[in-house]
Formats: C-alpha cells, structure tokens, sequence
C-alpha cells in the first residue's frame, strides 16, 4: 500500500515540475501589472512603519506624561529619527532599456580630419633605436 502511495506521489509531482516548466513568460502588461502592484506593496509597507513610528511616539509622549504627573523620576528618551511621511502614491513605471543597437555602441568612429602620425621624424621621438 505504501509503495503505491510513493508512486502516485512521484507521479503527481513530476506532472506539477512538467507543467510548470511550460509555462509562458508573462506579457508586457503582465509584467507592468506586477511591477505596480510591487511598487504599491511597498508603499503600503512603508505606510505602516509612518503610523507605527506615530503610534510610539503618542505612547512614550503619554507615558511621560503620566510619569511626570506621578513624580516618578523617568530617563531621558533616547534619540530617535523623525518619522518621515512618504506621501500618497505615485507609479511611474521604468523605461524600457534600448537595445544595443539602438544605443549607439556601434556606431563607427568620426572621420579623422589630419593624419594620425606628427612632423616630428621618428629619430627625434625615439632616440635610443639604433638602425
């Protein structure tokens, strides 16, 4: 029964590895969806840690507060970065690169407008060559 189990298991897993391999890469939409969707993740994300930080700060304030109204002897707060707001959220999706050809790193040099060699004789350059 076991053995069946085992090999039914195999089966199944090696058709899930088949089909996932045949898979097509995403379209350009696709990709753009998932890119802004990522991109609005991570905002969300940062979001959070804003009200978080803003949250920590109401409760130290307020533990302060109450402390000092207590007379309680309390320690000073240790420094901390402002929390920083990171606005409402704008996508802006990223350029597509050029192709190489397009870039122009095939380009071909300017047309040289003198010769490449200088008046100067070569004796004169190079002194230590004897003929």
């Amino acid at each position: 029964m076991t053995l069946k189990k085992l090999l039914t298991t195999g089966l199944l897993l090696g058709g899930c590895a088949l089909a996932a391999a045949r898979l097509p890469p995403p379209s350009p939409e696709a990709k753009a969806k998932s890119d802004e969707a990522a991109a609005r993740a991570a905002w969300a994300g940062k979001v959070d840690a804003y009200q978080l930080c803003q949250s920590q700060d109401r409760a130290a304030a307020s533990y302060f507060k109450s402390a000092q109204a207590a007379a309680k002897e309390v320690k000073p707060a240790t420094a901390t970065p402002p929390c920083t707001d990171p606005g409402v959220f704008a996508y802006t999706p990223a350029e597509a690169a050029k192709p190489l050809e397009a870039s122009g790193a095939h380009s071909p040099a300017a047309t040289a407008t003198s010769p490449p060699g200088s008046k100067v004789p070569d004796a004169v350059m190079n002194p230590d060559k004897k003929p």
